[in-house]
């Protein structure tokens, strides 16, 4: 009665597979069917850390083989007389036995002697040999949860090597092995298990075995992709975009992703490539500069009006690439200008007007360019009138035979007051007297705004503003919603992703830095105010991650960037970085990192710095400096306690629908 209540009991619990297997196994080798057999050897030598176990040729050739980091189970032989359990090894290579020096002297006989055919007694001898195997851990029934098990690291006990047995896992078990420590909300199946890079089946179909992950290990964690390019990395990104997208929808988790080469926002036909946008497009809102036909993409652009601080550093970088270096234009770039939102908290009066001069003659280039602009959404504060000294007004206006205006109305007036001002201050007769502020006697020119009026109206007939007119296409006189308008699709759960393919590299390091500080700073306020929802995520993707997280500490680098990696988590905020070289990567990312995903690395220094991130990493060594299989790739995340080799899926949503579909 005892043991059918304990057998009753039992009936569900995952390891159950394990007692049913074991039972196979008996059963086989009593009907002699050694082709369906499991069994791989004996244990030869056991530690806490290591164990080395003796098999044979025909045991390896009847379980598909036994590769390289392949997964081996170890039971004892009196496992009745326990609750199921099972210790997971992993092949690391090949091992010395007690003979191996005999072994080697009757190879070398037989080579020597050119004796192709072996007796009987002697091709037994040959065929054993030793494997050397790491312990991972120990599976066993969960102590206090009914129907669950645990998984720990460390052996409780281990007793003489002869009382074990080594089996190759079923599908069953791998399944075990595989996915049964994934935290159970969100999971989601990303690939299939694939222990090594060869397939050869060796007489024996390979396992089936999905992998799945639990998108919640990615919620507001850091999760790290490294390998060489063209070996799956963005089409890993796109699967865990997707997995977030399917096991989230409807809970306020939003992902933001920085399309760095348009290829999220649009499909590749070249590769047949299917983008995010194509296959969510519900779920999806792509911004972007030059949104292509038939894509619904809203514009990405920058309101040069709004934000002189940013808009003249990019000019002035595409007016560098370009080349233009005449002096007038070089003094026009090395402008500055603070945001206007901080310009009423200047103390200074007279500093205060200053700049709002500058802005305003700014203001007048811009226009004159044909940057379009509503003016009744101007700032205020500002205003569109510089308010010189009338003396001065008169003056200029007078020696162009004009009344000076009682009013500055609109931007075309504003143009006219600083040309026709311009033009007077460049005369040698010109009042000395008029040229100084009536209050402070501080000069009403200074250098800056001097370059400022130089480029509005250049002197010897320069092009001036012209020259800017082609950078209108980064410009938009609505730009100023977008950022509220992501914010709030962020909130709603939506991937916003941002296509900034055709983005000089100043204009995509502007917006990249612009949304990752509002996101910041939006979160921050609803942790601050708690109303920031348990459920409530943002999942930042960054590519090339090494210029935004570099190796040393740059000066260059906006804090935005190190204060997300460091203090993101708190606030709800995850991100899932890129890039080709571990080595370039900030140590302190790469120590808070949760989650990697591992394809080809092209060096030992890459590898090791990988191995001292996290050591579970040390016995994939060779396979991640040789392997190059497209989408191959060792994976860890929170959930898992040791590495998992897989074949990711390939992104190719209407095949992943009708797959779902069947299942």
């Amino acid at each position: 009665m005892k043991e059918f209540l304990e057998e009753k009991s039992f009936q569900n619990h995952p390891l159950r597979v394990i007692k049913e297997f074991l039972e196979s196994e008996k059963n086989n080798e009593i009907a002699k069917k050694e082709e369906d057999l499991k069994f791989v050897g004996y244990a030869l030598e056991i530690g806490y850390d290591k164990v080395t176990i003796i098999t044979s040729d025909p045991f390896k050739i009847a379980v598909g083989g036994i590769p390289r980091n392949s997964f081996l189970i170890m039971i004892p032989s009196n496992y009745t007389e326990f609750p199921p359990h099972f210790i997971l090894l992993q092949v690391l290579d090949a091992a010395e036995t007690p003979l191996k020096k005999e072994v080697q002297q009757t190879y070398f006989e037989l080579h020597k002697k050119s004796m192709p055919e072996l007796d009987i007694f002697t091709q037994s001898e040959l065929q054993w040999g030793a494997l050397g195997t790491a312990v991972l851990g120990m599976f066993y029934p969960h102590p206090e949860k009914t129907d669950e098990l645990e998984f720990s690291h460390d052996m409780v006990n281990y007793v003489s090597a002869h009382k074990y047995k080594v089996y190759s896992p079923t599908e069953e078990t791998l399944e075990i092995i595989t996915n049964s420590l994934i935290t159970k909300e969100n999971q989601f199946a990303i690939g299939e298990l694939r222990a090594t890079e060869n397939r050869f089946p060796l007489h024996k179909k390979l396992p089936t075995v999905p992998v799945k992950v639990s998108t919640k290990d990615f919620l507001g964690t850091r999760t790290a992709l490294f390998g060489k390019t063209r070996l799956g990395k963005s089409n890993t990104v796109k699967i865990i975009a997707e997995s977030i997208i399917e096991t989230t929808r409807g809970r306020n988790v939003g992902q933001l992703i920085f399309d760095i080469d348009g290829e999220y926002a649009n499909d590749n036909e070249q590769d047949d490539s299917k983008s995010l946008k194509t296959a969510y497009e519900e779920d999806c809102e792509v911004f972007s500069f030059n949104p292509r036909t038939g894509t619904n993409a809203r514009p990405l652009k920058l309101n040069f009006y709004e934000h002189p601080e940013e808009s003249i550093r990019i000019l002035s970088d595409l007016l560098q690439e370009e080349k233009r270096n005449s002096v007038y234009i070089r003094a026009f770039t090395a402008s500055e200008f603070p945001a206007i939102d901080s310009i009423g908290s200047i103390e200074d009066h007279g500093e205060q007007t200053r700049i709002r001069r500058r802005i305003m003659i700014y203001w007048a280039i811009l226009r004159k360019a044909g940057f379009p602009i509503v003016e009744t959404t101007l700032n205020h504060e500002i205003g569109i009138n510089p308010s010189y000294r009338q003396d001065l007004r008169d003056a200029a206006y007078t020696h162009r035979h004009r009344i000076a205006p009682a009013n500055i109305q609109d931007l075309n007036q504003l143009i006219t007051e600083f040309e026709t001002i311009a033009r007077y201050i460049r005369l040698r007769t010109v009042d000395q007297n008029l040229l100084v502020s009536t209050g402070s006697n501080d000069p009403l020119f200074e250098q800056e705004e001097e370059a400022l009026l130089n480029f509005l109206l250049p002197k010897g007939g320069g092009a001036g503003p012209s020259v800017i007119a082609p950078y209108r296409i980064y410009h938009d006189q609505n730009a100023g919603y977008s950022t509220n308008v992501i914010l709030n699709l962020l909130d709603n759960g939506k991937t916003v992703i941002l296509d900034l393919s055709n983005a000089h590299p100043s204009v995509l390091e502007y917006f990249s830095k612009k949304l990752a500080m509002a996101i910041f700073q939006h979160q921050q306020e609803k942790f601050t105010t708690m109303t920031l929802q348990k459920d409530q995520f943002i999942q930042l993707y960054f590519e090339e991650a090494h210029n935004l997280f570099p190796k040393e500490e740059d000066e260059e680098v906006p804090d935005i960037y190190k204060r997300i990696a460091k203090e993101g988590a708190k606030y709800h905020i995850g991100m899932v970085y890129s890039t080709q070289s571990i080595t370039s990567i900030n140590p302190d990312l790469l120590s808070q990192t949760e989650n990697f995903f591992i394809t080809h690395l092209s060096s030992q220094e890459q590898v090791n710095t990988l191995i001292k991130t996290s050591i579970f990493f040390e016995n994939f060594a060779q396979d991640i400096l040789k392997a190059k299989t497209v989408g191959y790739l060792k994976i860890m995340t929170q959930s898992h306690r040791f590495i998992v080799p897989v074949q990711i899926n390939r992104f190719s949503p209407l095949a992943n629908k009708k797959k779902k579909e069947s299942d």
